[in-house]
């Protein structure tokens, strides 16, 4: 009993010291910018929260029971407004047809049009081209992968504004190669005598 005892008291003084050393580190930590340390707060909070039950600020306030609910009276019950019905459903015309869904009512049209001979389904259209058309499909495909077509056909296009060139500049040739030549001839001549009074800046 009496170690027990022992053992106790020496847990509440190691207790009492750790606090001690804690405190006094926390003495001198900073305030940032409030003008109180953090176990100065510390203590400040403790208290407030220790007089909580006992503050004196609520001891005049009187509390109202909660009013009740505003009913019509008797005769005069309504109908209740029918909610709006959902637009995120299947049955709307503009509800967007799956993969699996597609590939359903495919089946089944094909299914019900066996024995119709003129009856052509998406995937026999997609499939039984003929070599004139296959090679309009692959042109314009070489159209749209190189940029070559009219029109916007993606939001990251610019404006058909934009990709139209001035006429102007686009029948401008520039300078002649001829007077490219004399100029460069005339330059490499000048060059080789050493004389640049006709270009101070050099």
């Amino acid at each position: 009993m009496t170690d027990m005892r022992s053992v106790r008291v020496l847990a509440g003084v190691s207790g009492l010291v750790v606090l001690g050393f804690s405190l006094g580190g926390c003495a001198t930590s900073p305030t940032y910018g409030t003008g109180v340390t953090a176990a100065e707060q510390l203590m400040d909070d403790l208290g407030s929260a220790a007089s909580i039950g006992s503050s004196k600020k609520t001891a005049g306030v009187k509390y109202t029971p909660r009013p009740g609910l505003v009913v019509p009276g008797k005769g005069e019950e309504v109908a209740l407004v029918e909610p709006q019905a959902s637009i995120a459903d299947k049955t709307n015309g503009q509800w967007l047809e799956s993969p699996e869904e597609m590939r359903a009512r495919v089946a089944r049209e094909t299914d019900e049009n066996a024995n119709n001979p003129n009856y052509k389904s998406a995937i026999q259209e997609g499939r039984k081209l003929n070599s004139k058309d296959q090679w309009a499909a692959f042109r314009e495909a070489r159209k749209v992968q190189e940029g070559n077509y009219e029109g916007r056909r993606y939001l990251s296009d610019p404006p058909v504004s934009y990709r139209q060139a001035d006429p102007a500049v686009l029948q401008d040739l520039g300078e002649p190669e001829k007077a490219k030549e004399k100029r460069r001839k005339k330059a490499a001549a000048m060059a080789k005598t050493g004389s640049n009074w006709w270009n101070p800046f050099q």
